[in-house]
């Protein structure tokens, strides 16, 4: 059985009057996605295998990455620039791929977008069925007991250990999914996870899906992993025409625009490998009203 809800068209607390003051959006919606590098791409290529063809434009912060060491004043005024920019861009609503700034900078985000914003915490807070909840997440995520205070308010009584991981993005970031150290590490993680007899992991941080095999091997049969950008893709959905395509096999790029704020080429190699086709990357400086260095 499924440990997320199937219900689709309910938005998480925040963001049903502004869904309902906007309306749905058009079938070609240019949505808006970001993160601090790779990681959001788990997210982008959930959403363009659902919607072939979505017109989206992704933002990776790889000049400021990882986010999940950083001060909290600091990642609320990153948000604030994102989003900004990602406004100025005509994004007709947002996908925060980064929990983060989702836990840290949802309110700055909704306040800066005048769009509709899908969060990932609120997402999978309103679809999660289970009572006793681990969350592996970055040290801020964690910190900030997001998820905790998320699924306590949305499901009376359920249990919720959250852990910061602070190897783990750095090394998906270095495309490094497997090595003694790493594995190591994850063990350590997951520790308190299991022996607070966990029914669900939470992959807390968009870079983590791609350490699943890993962790997988870490774990017993009964402990499920859940990826919160499939409840966000539910959410996203709600706002949107049906989709008249099937499922796609992997991501269409077609009208797809990625754009980072490090180096374009190794962000190109590394989202290439991990959308499994060439990815075309700009570098951008998001101060400026263009957008274009």
């Amino acid at each position: 059985m499924s440990l997320l809800s199937c219900s689709d068209s309910a938005l998480p607390p925040g963001q049903q009057l502004r869904a309902a003051q906007l309306g749905k959006l058009p079938a070609d919606a240019l949505l808006g996605l970001f993160d601090s590098g790779l990681g959001g791409l788990t997210v982008l290529r959930q959403l363009l295998q659902r919607r072939p063809g979505q017109p989206c434009l992704y933002v990776g912060d790889t000049a400021r990455v990882p986010y999940g060491g950083r001060r909290p004043e600091e990642i609320r005024a990153i948000a604030a620039e994102v989003v900004g920019w990602l406004r100025a861009q005509g994004a007709q609503a947002l996908v925060m791929a980064c929990n983060t700034s989702n836990a840290l900078a949802l309110d700055v985000a909704q306040a800066e977008a005048g769009v509709p914003v899908v969060g990932l915490i609120d997402s999978l807070a309103q679809q999660l069925q289970a009572q006793r909840v681990g969350v592996l997440a970055t040290p801020a995520t964690a910190a900030s007991g997001a998820y905790g205070k998320a699924l306590r308010a949305a499901r009376a009584g359920v249990q919720v250990l959250e852990v910061g991981c602070p190897l783990f993005v750095p090394a998906v970031e270095r495309n490094e999914l497997d090595s003694p150290q790493l594995r190591a590490a994850a063990a350590a993680y997951l520790a308190p996870l299991l022996e607070a007899r966990v029914e669900v992991i939470v992959l807390g941080c968009t870079h983590y899906p791609l350490l699943e095999p890993l962790l997988r091997s870490l774990l017993p049969a009964g402990v499920q992993l859940v990826d919160p950008a499939l409840a966000a893709m539910a959410v996203l959905e709600s706002l949107l025409p049906p989709s008249e395509q099937p499922v796609a096999a992997r991501p269409d790029l077609c009208r797809c625009r990625l754009v980072v704020t490090g180096d374009a080429a190794d962000f190109a190699a590394g989202a290439s490998h991990w959308l499994g086709q060439p990815a075309q990357v700009q570098q951008v400086n998001l101060r400026c009203p263009g957008g274009d260095l």
